[in-house]
């Protein structure tokens, strides 16, 4: 497989790293978060989040007429600062939790697939996160 140019999403979210990297990593929270688009959910979600461990998040249309599983294993974890996961595909992914004075800046760097463009693909995860952003602003 060629190196290809990671695809970078981020966001600034006006929360503390410990309450944004909770609400990253709790099922429950995945949840009502982890989506692209609104005629999608996230039905259900496991999380062991450590070296080593697994994630699964399941995606469906909410229609039924599309489903696949978001999977992965920890390759590093380093609390309230950085999480790097390798897909079931052999892609790679990192995120990272940033204080800047109060608030979060989330950053995600992931290896591109070859099915979509890269800017479909950004638009997705850049999505994804600016739910994510609502959901973590809305909870107190």
């Amino acid at each position: 497989m060629k190196e290809s140019v990671k695809i970078k999403v981020e966001a600034l979210i006006d929360a503390s790293v410990e309450k944004v990297w909770k609400m990253w990593n709790t099922p429950e929270d995945i949840m009502n978060w982890n989506t692209a688009d609104p005629g999608w959910h996230c039905p259900g979600s496991t999380n062991d989040l450590r070296v080593g461990g697994a994630f699964n998040n399941r995606m469906e249309a909410k229609d039924g007429s599309f489903g696949f599983d978001f999977t992965g294993v920890y390759d590093k974890v380093d609390l309230h600062k950085e999480i790097a996961y390798t897909m079931t595909d052999g892609r790679k992914v990192s995120t990272t939790f940033e204080d800047k004075n109060g608030k979060t800046k989330v950053l995600t760097a992931f290896d591109p697939e070859s099915e979509n463009d890269h800017e479909f693909q950004k638009q997705g995860w850049q999505a994804i996160l600016g739910n994510f952003v609502k959901y973590a602003e809305s909870i107190h």
